[in-house]
């Protein structure tokens, strides 16, 4: 049963009577406790739809498009509360954030209904028989896994949890039900890299189709480690190493399935200074909010975004962009091609180092405002900055460290523009079109 806070306009529910203060108790006679009960039973053209109004048990019919929402709003996107990770993973990286932060940063969600809603990654320890059914019965797929290993004793150790090892068998259920699998590996260094790398590969591969891709991703470490497990990150040596196993195996996938379908996070080609594949290398781009297929991606958008452009040049102006230390090389790339397309433009890129969480954080997406306002001031900015919306938290309104998108504008004297991780964005944003 859950209250429904709103009910738009002119909609179905409005139109029969339902409003804010209800209590969702059921539709077509299939209990509602949460989104995915409510989003699964509404796809119907008929619908009977009961609920609470005070002690008073209600109930409408009407009929409507099958996948038509029928207007209900509620307090929560998920209609209750998230469910919370319970594991220690010895490479978590909100166990590694400092103190004082905002309390959301530090909540770990694990909910396999925001995998299949928002793409979040799950572990599956929090998963029973029955949520195993539910996400076959209503076939919530695809759903994203962070597998890490498929060694039993050793996920346990990784996540600090005796139900890790257990909760694989989940998979396979999966995988015979059709359910299509998104995988993630956090790579360790000595922990489960080399032959535990491919020996997990190997059993995920043996899940193909169903398990379309996986990344390969190494662990993230901040300053703030403390009293955690003692990792250390990849050398540019042994960076090479994984990608050439990861590679070699993806190419025997590929002769053997007709998919690579594992991948080395770009941050591995960039610790080992090696060249990124092509866009075609990646099949889609199935992985790259895990950074997988990023910097290629955005390459080929601004080639094509330019393709299109004629060589003029307008009114004399400056511009800057700031980035992290590991996209500086390819931002300062493609901001000569754009420049080179108006020859009055001159676009300024500034590396930020991460001060906030230590050198070793290198991706954009985990740069502060209080780094790039420490870095750039005093610097040429031109008439406007340019940042990558991926430093914002989700909301889009602060950085990491709680400055204001306002704050920052004010302490560097600048007008900031977040762009997206597009490369047409980027090329007519720079362009000023």
């Amino acid at each position: 049963m859950v209250e429904i806070t709103g009910v738009r306009r002119g909609s179905h529910a409005e139109k029969a009577g339902m409003r804010a203060g209800d209590r969702l108790v059921a539709v077509n006679g299939n209990e509602v406790t949460d989104v995915l009960d409510y989003r699964f039973h509404i796809c119907n053209e008929k619908l009977t739809v009961s609920f609470l109004r005070g002690e008073k048990e209600l109930s409408v019919s009407f009929k409507k498009e099958e996948y038509d929402d029928i207007g209900l709003e509620f307090e929560t996107f998920l209609m209750d509360c998230k469910r919370s990770c319970r594991n220690k993973c010895i490479f978590c990286f909100i166990d590694q954030l400092p103190s004082g932060m905002r309390d959301t940063l530090y909540f770990k969600d694990d909910d396999s209904r925001l995998s299949f809603l928002q793409g979040n990654y799950i572990t599956m320890t929090n998963l029973d028989d029955r949520d195993v059914d539910r996400i076959i019965g209503m076939h919530m797929s695809p759903i994203n896994i962070s597998v890490h290993t498929t060694n039993p004793e050793l996920r346990e150790m990784m996540l600090h949890n005796k139900n890790a090892g257990k909760v694989l068998s989940y998979l396979n259920r999966f995988a015979e039900a059709g359910i299509e699998m998104n995988g993630q590996i956090v790579l360790c260094r000595g922990v489960n890299d080399g032959e535990e790398l491919v020996r997990t590969m190997h059993d995920l591969a043996a899940l193909h189709p169903a398990m379309t891709s996986v990344s390969v991703v190494p662990a993230g470490m901040t300053k703030f480690r403390d009293g955690l497990y003692p990792l250390t990150p990849f050398s540019a040596e042994e960076s090479e190493a994984v990608i050439r196993t990861v590679e070699t195996f993806a190419e025997q996938c590929r002769a053997y399935y007709g998919a690579r379908i594992f991948y080395a996070a770009d941050e591995l080609y960039l610790e080992a200074g090696l060249p990124l594949p092509d866009g075609e290398y990646y099949e889609g781009y199935r992985q790259i909010e895990n950074g997988v297929g990023m910097i290629a991606s955005l390459r080929d958008e601004v080639t094509e975004a330019l393709s299109d452009r004629e060589t003029a040049a307008g009114s004399p102006r400056t511009v800057s962009l700031a980035t992290g230390t590991a996209a500086y090389p390819l931002m300062v790339e493609l901001a000569g091609k754009i420049a080179a397309k108006d020859p009055s433009l001159s676009v300024l890129v500034y590396p930020i180092e991460n001060d906030f969480f230590g050198h070793s954080i290198t991706v954009a997406g985990l740069v502060t405002g209080r780094d790039i306002a420490a870095q750039l001031r005093g610097k040429e900015l031109g008439e406007r900055l340019f940042l990558p919306a991926s430093m914002l938290r989700y909301e889009k309104d602060k950085f990491l460290c709680g400055m204001s998108r306002e704050e920052l504008e004010h302490t560097l004297n600048v007008p900031i523009t977040f762009c997206e991780n597009d490369g047409y964005e980027l090329t007519e944003a720079l362009l000023g079109a």
